[in-house]
């Protein structure tokens, strides 16, 4: 009993320190945070429950016009930023506020999923006291809510009042149409702003992303000389377009695979005598028989690095490797541009130390800078090159991209407080 009253006494004095590490007006803002958490999970329900997938237009307008009302509610303008047709995208949603006071924060999320009309769809479930279940939870609807929490608890106290603030939820981060095209508008708006801060998922309170591997893509075509198969591997048949597409991939794997932050992956094969590929869909059909060589094949797949040296340089070996072809056989790799890499800069990192701090004093402890190589790619890298930004500041979970994704309902309070800080310190 002693001993658990002086643990009790020590908890209550280290509590006693960190609280006297915030201001009067930070502790008005945490209590705030606590009086809307019950809208707060309303309508994080409510914008889960509508499927966005990227090529679902009309669902991905929907949640945007669900976050029209909202933002108009606390004082933002809105609008929704309009893609070419043959983007065959939905668009992308704005809500700003100018002013003359403080840093100008661009904050960054996106509206789609990667769960489509037709896949089966999981609602938001609370399955107990600490974790909830549904599309798009903490990848990333569950940050998008987050970020609009943290500026509605500063908004009712009057701390958003001079200060410019853009929030740009991309309609098509999971699966954009035309990158050069749909962030055009997204880059130049952020230029114009001083910090960006990314609502992507959250790993735990103890770490903060400052650098994000890019992503780009690759397609393998390989041919060969169509035969019967009895006269594989000779000298006039060769080894057709599917031996050739092996060999490329297995040398890949030996001569590439173990670099730091470098990955290349393919997604998705087809072989045969005839084959047909959906560049919209991804679907794919291919004929042949077994005693028949393999006339064509295709390869897709990604690649992702940090840094253009590792992209380039990587390319260039995929490109020697495809070279060497079998006998009878010939092939061709294209690559195609995505997402940049996000550079750990001096500029993230002095984000990071003051998230650092500012987590220390409310009694969450310390938090670092990740393993870039932990994190996919991510829309904070296109504007990356041109402004100070950190990401991973949303909702934290599991299962990103599988049907059972969850949220942790146990943190996510905590993770709205510690961003609503986080943006009133960087604003004053």
């Amino acid at each position: 009993m002693k001993n658990l009253f002086l643990s009790l006494a020590f908890f209550l004095i280290v509590s006693i320190g960190f609280a006297q590490k915030l201001s009067p007006e930070e502790k008005k803002l945490i209590a705030e945070v606590e009086k809307n958490y019950a809208s707060t999970l309303a309508l994080l329900e409510e914008v889960v429950n509508i499927n966005s997938g990227s090529l679902n237009k009309e669902g991905v307008k929907a949640v945007g016009d669900v976050f029209a009302r909202e933002f108009q509610k606390i004082g933002f303008e809105t609008e929704w930023v309009e893609l070419p047709t043959e983007v065959n995208r939905a668009g992308h949603f704005v809500a700003t506020r100018k002013g003359s006071k403080g840093k100008k924060i661009f904050i960054i999320g996106h509206l789609d999923t990667v769960f489509e009309k037709d896949m089966p769809f999981t609602p938001y479930t609370i399955l107990n006291d600490s974790t909830a279940t549904g599309q798009g939870l903490n990848d990333m609807k569950g940050g998008d809510v987050m970020a609009f929490a943290s500026l509605k608890a500063l908004h009712d106290l009057g701390y958003l009042e001079d200060r410019t603030i853009t929030v740009y939820y991309n309609g098509d981060e999971e699966r954009s149409g035309n990158e050069d095209i749909s962030r055009r508008d997204f880059i130049a708006r952020a230029k114009n702003h001083d910090l960006a801060l990314a609502y992507e998922t959250a790993q735990g309170f103890s770490t903060v992303t400052v650098a994000r591997r890019g992503s780009s893509g690759w397609r393998l075509k390989t041919s060969g000389r169509q035969s019967h198969s009895s006269g594989v591997f000779r000298e006039s048949t060769g080894y057709g377009a599917i031996y050739e597409a092996a060999r490329i991939l297995t040398e890949f794997r030996e001569e590439l695979a173990g670099e730091q932050y470098l990955t290349f992956n393919p997604g998705q094969i087809i072989g045969g005598s005839d084959i047909s590929y959906d560049e919209i869909t991804g679907a794919g059909e291919a004929l042949g028989k077994t005693n028949i060589v393999a006339r064509e094949a295709l390869v897709t797949g990604d690649l992702r690095f940090l840094g253009e040296e590792q992209k380039e340089r990587t390319r260039a070996k995929m490109q020697e490797i495809v070279d060497r072809n079998l006998n009878q056989t010939d092939a061709e790799i294209t690559f195609k541009d995505g997402i940049p890499s996000m550079p750990p800069t001096e500029g993230n990192l002095r984000l990071a130390k003051i998230l650092n701090e500012l987590s220390i004093d409310m009694g969450y402890g310390e938090v670092k800078p990740g393993d870039p190589g932990s994190r996919g790619a991510g829309d904070v890298s296109y504007v990356a090159d041109y402004l100070d930004a950190i990401d991973g500041l949303g909702a934290s979970g599991s299962g990103a991209h599988a049907p059972g994704e969850t949220i942790r309902l146990n943190e996510y309070p905590n993770l709205i407080k510690r961003s609503t800080l986080l943006i009133y310190r960087l604003t004053r």
